[in-house]
């Protein structure tokens, strides 16, 4: 909100700086966002009157003006506004004025100097040069009753300053300068202006008629009939200058009352052409599919949910919001209606962003407008039209005053002792109740407690923290002590067997991969492509069309950002997400950090593409495989030991994924990218995935004390066929059981090899490998804590081996 310093020192005026006012609203609450100067410096510069107009010897547009600036002589200038006359009075910088500054920041100083050969002995100047608007249409003209040789700024109150609130939605009584200043006056103790609002005679009995079909809509409905009004009438400058300074244009004089008032004390109001209204005003809810041009020239569909003020043909307005341009006031106008409401805030909240606008009635409205002075209010407006817009024909009628559902005041009870431990510094009653009672609340007082009844402006207090709060900004934050909190701390210590979230990100780092920070919501493609979820969790209100469901998996974001990468000659991508996903499941239970029915699982997902390393001279160009990624998911779970076995997942390649498990259990997928889906995001190579659980890769086994052996260990290798279908796992779970507790320390595969098919008319060498077969080399590391192995102990052991190999896979010694 803004408005000038001036206007609310007219209702209360403490004696404080510009600069300590603004301080002691902020500490209060309502915070001074910005401090702005009405005009900029200048000096100098004075009202003058062109008595003569004469046109330049030498130049077209340049005219040599005699200026009257109530002194003995006038003031030869030359000007070249389109608008310089005689008999017009005019801003006049005389010799020695400064101007206001430039882009330079330095003042711009009038001398004497020539215009095509004619003496100039100052500046006639508009109301851009003045830098008090961007009108540069010619010279900024004032009333004729300006007094001559009088200091512009002193003449147009140009020193003044512009306060600029940021209030809260709970500060609705502030939303006007008589708001403010009766918080002005609570915090300082300066009187406050008293309200009087006399009552005009009715000379007439017109009454129009109005029936408030919808009390849950509007709880009060007051209007009067004003016949006669001139709306051709000028709106007085000071008017204009509030108005302006408040950030509102002028209009018209009966729209700038309305607005005026409004600003002044917070009501808004309506003005309505009586003649374009057909038969009476039917206060109601919408109905589907009725129409209404707005006074800004849009045309919305109302319905069921949004309140309408319509007469017997047509919807006339927008209840609390906008008014409808049918019985807009215009130049023809010459019969009003006036009126004030009381709306409802819950049945304004919201509406107007339905139709992608806002304006400052909606804003008060739906935080809460005071229900009891909507009489006096309109009395107020009836007084300012008569002024201004005022005839001999000009005649009121009574004020019609529907009290149809008025909001009812519960007292609301604040405990001493509870305020004091609030707030954080002792209190006594005396001073509650106090602080209460200079915010014009009633208060009444019992035994270790205040009782107070919230005024009909006060919307905001309901519950015992509401007056503490109060209490607290009358006090004053800045008077609360500041000493350090004392409270019992008991470290939140992580066990040992858990890394940190962190930890997991240095070690992704680690490997070249860089973090990537994704939405949760993706497109529904995604879902349905990369994560075969048919059904995807879906948004109410996305934020982009195409973002309309919350993500099961985290791959479809890092193919994005793959593609982004790409897009821009990117040559080797690395990236990472630690993020949440979004899942159906009926177990999950409502509480503080979980919706009820969706499970919300924290995933670790890396994505590779492009070359294996990075651009070096050491090794040949190589690009990502399944086995980089497979060898970074077990450097990721190190020194925990994962097991993988082919899987199929909707992303990734049948033939190139595998399900990642952890002591018997799946906590991921790692593989190639499916090449459809590469084909869709028009990938020139297809990169290697991998998605886990967090809350897997976060655990990691406690180090645990072992002696360093003793004795050398003993190292085997053996090489046996067996058949192409045999996987690596079943051979090395065969060894594992074949040599249970310390004899086996390690088993290696270091060599695959298999057979070449034969040439035509070749036969295959005696003992050669058949088609279908592959030779496994392994080696083992054999060793023994208590005693040294004798030969014959490890043959022993490898012959065991054999064995077990021979048995579980149908192995033969090659």
């Amino acid at each position: 909100m803004q408005f000038p310093e001036s206007w609310l020192r007219e209702f209360c005026n403490p004696p404080l700086t510009t600069q300590e006012l603004a301080d002691t609203l902020t500490m209060a609450g309502l915070e001074v966002e910005e401090l702005q100067p009405v005009a900029p410096p200048f000096r100098r510069i004075v009202v003058g009157e062109i008595k003569e107009a004469a046109q330049h010897p030498n130049a077209d547009r340049l005219r040599v003006c005699q200026v009257d600036v109530g002194q003995p002589e006038l003031l030869n200038i030359v000007c070249g506004a389109p608008n310089a006359r005689a008999g017009i009075r005019v801003p006049c910088a005389m010799v020695g004025a400064e101007l206001p500054p430039g882009e330079d920041g330095k003042p711009f100083l009038i001398k004497v100097g020539k215009l095509r050969g004619v003496e100039s002995h100052g500046m006639l100047c508009s109301a851009r040069e003045l830098k008090l608007s961007e009108d540069h249409g010619g010279l900024l003209e004032l009333p004729a009753d300006a007094p001559l040789g009088q200091d512009i700024r002193e003449y147009l109150k140009l020193d003044d300053t512009l306060f600029t609130l940021k209030l809260t939605p709970n500060l609705a009584h502030c939303l006007s300068v008589y708001g403010v200043a009766r918080e002005v006056s609570a915090l300082t103790g300066a009187p406050l202006k008293a309200l009087q609002f006399p009552e005009a005679a009715a000379a007439i009995d017109d009454r129009l008629p109005v029936r408030v079909s919808a009390p849950d809509l509007c709880g009060r409905f007051s209007g009067r009939v004003v016949r006669g009004v001139n709306p051709r009438a000028q709106t007085p400058q000071w008017i204009v200058d509030r108005l302006a300074r408040c950030g509102q244009r002028s209009v018209a004089p009966l729209v700038d009352i309305s607005n005026y008032v409004m600003f002044e004390f917070g009501r808004p109001s309506h003005i309505f052409d009586l003649d374009k209204i057909h038969g009476g005003l039917d206060v109601r809810w919408g109905r589907a599919g009725e129409q209404l041009k707005l006074l800004n020239g849009n045309t919305i569909t109302v319905d069921e949910k949004v309140g309408v003020i319509a007469d017997e043909r047509e919807v006339e307005s927008l209840a609390g919001i906008m008014g409808g341009d049918a019985t807009a006031v215009s130049d023809d106008t010459r019969n009003v209606y006036v009126e004030a409401a009381f709306w409802w805030p819950e049945a304004v909240a919201g509406r107007s962003r339905r139709y992608n606008f806002a304006t400052d009635a909606g804003h008060r409205f739906e935080r809460g407008v005071d229900p009891e002075l909507t009489v006096e209010h309109i009395e107020r407006i009836t007084q300012l039209i008569v002024e201004i817009c005022g005839t001999p024909e000009t005649a009121l009628g009574p004020i019609d005053d529907q009290r149809v559902n008025m909001p009812a005041q519960n007292a609301v009870r604040m405990r001493v002792a509870r305020a004091a431990k609030v707030i954080g510094m002792p209190l006594t009653q005396v001073q509650c109740a106090d602080a209460l009672r200079r915010l014009g609340l009633s208060v009444r007082e019992e035994e270790g407690a205040v009782t107070v009844l919230p005024p009909s402006f006060r919307f905001d207090l309901r519950l015992e923290e509401d007056l503490i709060e109060e209490v607290a900004r009358v006090v004053g934050y800045n008077n609360l002590p500041t000493n350090p909190p004392l409270a019992p701390i008991t470290p939140k210590l992580r066990a040992e067997s858990r890394r940190s979230s962190f930890a997991v990100r240095r070690e992704l780092a680690a490997l070249g991969y860089q973090e990537t920070i994704n939405f949760s919501f993706v497109e529904e493609r995604w879902e349905t492509e990369l994560a075969g979820n048919a059904a995807p969790i879906r948004l109410l209100n996305p934020i982009a069309s195409q973002l309309s469901v919350m993500r099961s998996s985290l791959l479809g974001s890092l193919l994005q950002v793959l593609k982004f990468n790409l897009d821009r000659k990117a040559g080797r991508v690395r990236v990472f997400e630690l993020g949440r996903v979004f899942l159906r499941d009926a177990g999950v239970q409502g509480s503080d950090s979980s919706v009820e029915g969706y499970a919300q699982p924290m995933r670790v997902a890396g994505l590779a593409h492009g070359a294996a390393d990075a651009l070096q001279w050491g090794r040949k160009d190589k690009a990502v495989d399944f086995y980089d990624a497979k060898g970074d998911v077990e450097a990721l779970l190190a020194p925990l030991r994962p097991t993988f076995e082919p899987a199929t997942h909707p992303a990734l390649h049948p033939g190139r994924c595998a399900r990642v498990l952890l002591d018997g259990k799946a906590i991921g997928f790692v593989g190639e990218l499916h090449p459809q889906w590469r084909q869709s995001w028009e990938l020139p190579a297809a990169p290697v995935m991998f998605e886990l659980e967090l809350d897997a890769v976060l655990q990691r086994k406690v180090p645990a004390f072992r002696a360093v052996a003793k004795r050398q260990f003993v190292e085997r290798d053996i090489a046996v066929v067996v058949a192409e279908r045999v996987t690596h796992d079943e051979v090395m779970g065969a060894i594992a059981a074949a040599l249970p507790g310390e004899l086996l320390r390690s088993a290696v595969l270091f060599d695959v090899f298999r057979p070449q098919p034969p040439r035509a008319g070749e036969s295959a060498p005696a003992g050669a490998l058949a088609q279908g077969e592959k030779s496994l080399a392994m080696r083992l590391t054999l060793g023994s804590d208590s005693a040294a192995l004798t030969d014959t102990e490890i043959d022993a052991a490898v012959q065991t081996v054999l064995q077990a190999l021979a048995q579980q896979t149908g192995a033969r010694l090659r």
